[in-house]
């Protein structure tokens, strides 16, 4: 076999499912740059379990509004604070949140959708009419009010952000599973005596996972926004918890003499939130058979 006919060979050999979305994904400049923005968060997230609470609220007078420096690379806050382990510090937090309300946000969302789309009737109007309710309060005075009634916390800021986000799972997952609810497999697998819940799990969703991937992806960022928004506003984590919209809004009265404190955590929140929706992106083009690009 000659080397032509070799090279055709492996670029048209046939590939799994997953193969074929690594595959696409590795072919897509973006989703890989997300992709390897996204693993030097997970390093720098492994690396903030190495620093410890002290070394973080550690004050020191002789660093007020210390320019970065070798030895301050991000420079000192207004307590004098190292802010480069700070920031650093927030990564934990704001991956935290971000995967756990969008998981929080899918459990019931994805859920529900389920339930909606399969059934139909009546259990359709009654979810998506709770739906409407909660999608129909702006996101952030949701927010507001959960973090208000819950009190101040991670765990309750997770809960606040999860929630609103709910409505977009439900109805993403709604319409995947109309599509395919009445399939010629769904129908062999009632014949054979299986349960609704059996069905819906092992049957419809799988099938209908594909858009639900990436909205999750997609909804990230959208997450890590609405967070860093809430601790902006006073909602989020209590201080001196070092979460970077709760850092913003620490020094935003110091913005004209020391810009560079808000500066470093505005560039963390937008280099994540860039992150997820590359891949993201990606994702959509990887999975949607009309966009991929071979």
């Amino acid at each position: 076999m000659s080397d032509t006919n070799v090279l055709v060979t492996k670029k048209y050999k046939k590939r799994s499912q997953i193969g074929e979305i690594f595959y696409s994904l590795r072919k897509n400049k973006g989703a890989m740059a997300g992709f390897i923005i996204l693993a030097l968060l997970v390093l720098i997230f492994t690396a903030s379990l190495f620093i410890s609470w002290r070394s973080v609220t550690a004050i020191s007078g002789a660093n007020r509004f210390a320019r970065p420096s070798w030895e301050l690379p991000f420079g000192g806050d207004n307590f004098g604070r190292n802010h480069f382990l700070r920031v650093i510090y927030g990564t934990r937090y704001t991956l935290a949140i971000g995967l756990g309300s969008v998981a929080l946000a899918a459990i019931f969302g994805v859920t529900a959708g389920c339930f909606a789309g399969y059934y139909g009737g009546i259990v359709d109007d009654v979810i998506m009419r709770l739906s409407d309710v909660v999608a129909s309060i702006p996101g952030l005075l949701l927010g507001m009010v959960i973090v208000t009634v819950l009190g101040h916390g991670l765990r309750n800021l997770i809960i606040a952000v999860g929630v609103q986000a709910i409505p977009i799972y439900l109805r993403m997952t709604r319409a995947s599973v109309m599509t395919v609810r009445n399939n010629e497999f769904v129908e062999a697998a009632r014949a054979i005596g299986l349960s609704d819940i059996r069905i819906i799990f092992t049957k419809v969703l799988p099938n209908g996972l594909a858009p639900i991937i990436v909205t999750l992806t997609a909804s990230l960022g959208v997450s890590i926004i609405v967070a860093s928004s809430l601790s902006y506003l006073g909602f989020g984590v209590p201080v001196p918890q070092p979460e970077w919209g709760a850092m913003i809004a620490d020094v935003k009265e110091f913005a004209r003499p020391a810009p560079f404190l808000m500066t470093y955590p505005g560039l963390f929140i937008m280099i994540t939130v860039l992150a997820f929706n590359l891949l993201g992106d990606g994702l959509r083009d990887a999975l949607d058979p009309k966009l991929k690009k071979r």
